[in-house]
């Protein structure tokens, strides 16, 4: 089994945790994920059967991260 962390600190951290709990909740035979918020920091865990399996997780969870940034920094801006 293949194991990654990602650890994501920035001021997006806490609305990044909450952006994937959907996310690492899905049922999926070949990975498992989940995420929690610590100290200042959106932290992900991945373990996946296979290498396949694992950039698959890697870029879904990597897109949700890249879209939650892209909002806040919108909002921001509108605000």
């Amino acid at each position: 089994m293949l194991n990654a962390t990602l650890k994501i600190r920035s001021e997006d951290s806490e609305a990044i945790a909450s952006s994937l709990v959907p996310e690492v909740e899905r049922d999926l035979s070949r990975t498992h994920a989940s995420v929690l918020l610590s100290d200042g920091a959106a932290v992900i865990s991945i373990n996946g059967k296979d290498t396949v399996a694992m950039r698959a997780a890697l870029n879904s969870y990597l897109e949700c991260i890249k879209i939650t940034e892209e909002i806040s920094r919108m909002v921001k801006v509108n605000v």
